[in-house]
């Protein structure tokens, strides 16, 4: 329960952040592999009981040049695990997600890079894939982008949760393919929805009530979070 309301406050108010919040909590009470599993079910619940309420502002020209790749992405990540060692994957991700959100934390102007067009856009979206198909973080690169982007807290918002809804939506598919949506994961799905229903909602408000300075500072906390949950269960 806490770890369902901790989830889905952090993906009512930034648009992701579930399993990087939650996960940490579940491993204690269950194995691994199902909190994985419950935390993309738990995002895609929180992700849909949210989407409504900022739909209007998803401008498609803005989020399927990162959308469409990152669907290429999820199983070509899948496969990829079998040639690749998923510690110093994780190592290597962990360190880039740190010095980053350091630095854009301590830059303090709101400078906008249009390098690489639609093109880069497509790029990052298809890495974004990729590392949910890796290790189960889709979110983290976009994020970075948006940061390097300069787009405020809109623009970062409906990417965000457009994006992450679709990746999670085809990894929730793969998992169930997979057969690892088991009759004890439907279990926590329950003792979970509760509080990620009203985690979800509470973020949400704090969403409406956070400046676009605000919102970039919880941002780069969640990256700095999530490199560091990444160093920590890696080293």
């Amino acid at each position: 329960m806490t770890g369902a309301l901790c989830g889905g406050f952090v993906s009512g108010l930034a648009g992701f952040g579930t399993g990087i919040t939650a996960i940490g909590i579940w491993v204690y009470a269950i194995s691994p592999s199902m909190a994985g599993s419950l935390a993309i079910i738990c995002s895609v619940i929180a992700q849909a009981q949210t989407l409504p309420k900022i739909w209007r502002s998803i401008e498609p020209r803005h989020v399927l040049p990162f959308i469409i790749p990152g669907l290429i992405g999820v199983p070509l990540g899948t496969v990829l695990l079998d040639y690749l060692d998923a510690r110093v994957l994780r190592l290597a991700i962990g360190v880039v997600l740190l010095l980053f959100s350091v630095v854009m934390f301590l830059q303090q102007s709101q400078t906008q890079h249009r390098w690489g067009g639609r093109a880069a856009d497509a790029v990052v979206g298809f890495g974004g894939g990729l590392m949910g198909g890796l290790i189960g973080l889709s979110g983290p690169l976009p994020t970075l982008w948006a940061g390097y982007r300069g787009w405020n807290k809109v623009e970062s918002r409906t990417l965000f949760q457009a994006y992450n809804t679709a990746i999670l939506l085809v990894a929730m598919i793969s998992h169930a393919a997979a057969g690892m949506l088991t009759r004890e994961t439907a279990w926590a799905v329950l003792a979970a929805l509760p509080g990620t229903i009203i985690g979800a909602q509470l973020g949400t408000r704090a969403y409406g009530r956070v400046s676009d300075q605000g919102f970039k500072r919880i941002i780069l906390g969640m990256l700095c979070l999530s490199g560091a949950s990444l160093l920590w269960g890696n080293l």
